[in-house]
């Protein structure tokens, strides 16, 4: 069943239900929208898209920050059988130029957060955007730009008849761009229509729960995570903002039970009860489920802190990539908490295998790079035919990340392959280093890259972000790793803030280019 088409079923059942609340605590607002007003949006939007010369095959892009127009927006576009091009919010405009270039794009949908960087590379857009459509403050549109409400204006709420096929492309999707360029990859329906069934089949969403979605929806993973919710007409609340006081707030008041966090989301909040800043008794939270964590390497310590204040929680953790459609490959699985640390098994019709450099498997416990296959792998990276034949093997999508599985088939995560560190001969995996590091008590967060030696080719390096109010020496973290295999202990300690993209991973490139003068 096409995505599109579980939308057209949930506003038939459960038409006047809430499907969708945005919470802006920053300026005091809630908002809501039921299936139907989910439904008729995106029809509409549809039908103003088609309007404007566009068809099955192009390509819109969308550049919004989270809100409550987004997912309407999204399967407006879905629903001509044009792709869906989400983009991300905090790429700088010369970024966002070359996307569009290499999508194509014949249309923008965009926010007002983004004026002033589509202004200064409009020119250029306008060589293949011939159509601006503006959500945002009436008052604030531009000239070049119809607004929103108006473009919707009139036309019909039926579904416009597109003959879409499961096999078609739906989505262009860049990658966060951790490891170097975005790249383009494509996405099928199926794709989509598959990562509905994973998620739901992970966390057991029923009609009743209700999802807090924080992390940016332009991402596979917040979209694919409310995925679970969507498939059976659960509501969501989408918050705009990522302040420990605000979630708890929106799960409280708005009786949430299944929360997705990003690692420093997660120790934000521990930290402010840990301190005293949050009373959790001033909330309601019985009701509150479900708390798993993806996007990146979850350090042990945080889940064994989280347990301790929140006991009644299920815990899981998922695995994915934007060319797996997202979260979901392997995962932990919410009874595994005797496994803290995997990232689980294979998930939902999902295969996996551990290679060596000659793509041969290794032994039961070795390291090697992490495979995966199932029906989210990506069609291609679009326009790309070299990168796609060197990812893609035989339908094995290769990860880039390095994973070793115990004998009882969990996956541990051990680094990206790109990451990893070797000095004098031997593999440094510095995930390792960041998890032990993380148990500091004085630690906030913690990033380990290595940095040229002109002896020992590399060495580690530890950026640390200390807690606030607290003060650490480099005596005091040296003496700390002492702990560690000498090969193993950082070289070089830094004291400065780590940079994590908004989907909460460690921007390790910016670090090396940083600090080593190289990416």
């Amino acid at each position: 069943m096409l995505i599109t088409e579980i939308l057209a079923r949930n506003a038939r059942l459960y038409g006047q239900e809430t499907a969708l609340i945005e919470r802006d605590p920053g300026n005091k607002k809630r908002t809501e929208i039921t299936w139907k007003d989910f439904d008729s949006q995106a029809n509409r939007l549809a039908w103003a898209i088609q309007a404007r010369g566009l068809k099955k095959g192009d390509r819109v892009a969308q550049l919004m920050t989270n809100c409550l127009e987004w997912l309407p927006v999204y399967f407006g576009i879905l629903r001509t059988g044009a792709w869906a091009v989400p983009l991300n919010f905090r790429f700088e405009a010369e970024t966002i130029l070359k996307c569009m270039e290499t999508a194509e794009a014949k249309m923008l949908v965009f926010g007002e957060e983004f004026l002033e960087r589509i202004a200064s590379i409009k020119a250029a857009l306008d060589q293949t955007v011939g159509h601006y459509i503006f959500v945002g403050p009436r008052d604030k549109a531009p000239a070049y730009a119809d607004f929103y409400l108006d473009v919707m204006e009139n036309q019909p709420e039926t579904e416009p008849l597109v003959s879409i096929q499961l096999t078609d492309e739906a989505g262009l999707y860049f990658t966060s761009g951790t490891t170097g360029t975005p790249k383009a990859t494509l996405l099928t329906h199926r794709n989509l229509e598959f990562a509905c069934y994973v998620e739901n089949n992970h966390h057991q969403q029923q009609h009743d729960d209700n999802f807090l979605c924080i992390p940016p929806l332009y991402h596979t993973g917040a979209k694919m995570h409310w995925f679970g919710n969507f498939m059976v007409g659960a509501k969501t609340v989408i918050l705009k903002g990522i302040a420990p006081q605000w979630i708890l707030e929106a799960v409280s008041e708005e009786k949430v039970t299944i929360v997705w966090l990003l690692v420093p989301w997660a120790l934000d909040i521990l930290f402010a009860v840990e301190s005293g800043e949050l009373k959790l008794h001033h909330y309601q939270l019985d009701q509150w489920r479900l708390m798993h964590i993806g996007a990146q390497p979850v350090p042990p310590s945080l889940v064994k802190e989280w347990l301790k204040i929140f006991p009644h929680h299920k815990y899981d953790t998922n695995y994915g990539l934007t060319e797996a459609t997202g979260p979901g490959c392997v995962h932990l699985g919410m009874d595994n908490i005797h496994k803290i640390g995997a990232i689980g098994k294979p998930g939902f019709d999902w295969e996996i295998r551990i290679v060596d450099d000659g793509l041969n498997p290794v032994p039961q416990g070795a390291p090697g790079e992490l495979l995966v296959k199932g029906p989210g792998v990506m069609k291609e990276y679009y326009k790309n035919p070299e990168a796609s034949a060197e990812s893609i093997i035989g339908g094995w999508l290769r990860t880039g990340d390095i994973a070793q599985q115990d004998s009882e088939g969990f996956v541990w995560l051990v680094d990206r392959k790109k990451d990893v560190i070797i000095t004098g001969g031997e593999n440094i995996y510095p995930v390792e280093i960041e998890d032990f590091i993380q148990n500091h008590p004085k630690i906030q967060d913690v990033a380990v890259i290595g940095v040229p030696s002109l002896r020992l080719g590399e060495i580690a390096a530890a950026i640390l972000q200390v807690k606030t109010n607290q003060t650490l020496t480099k005596d005091e973290i040296d003496q700390y790793c002492q702990a560690l295999p000498r090969y193993k202990r950082p070289r070089r300690f830094i004291f400065a803030d780590v940079p994590r993209n908004p989907t909460g991973k460690i921007e390790k490139p910016k670090l090396r280019n940083q600090y080593s003068g190289q990416e």
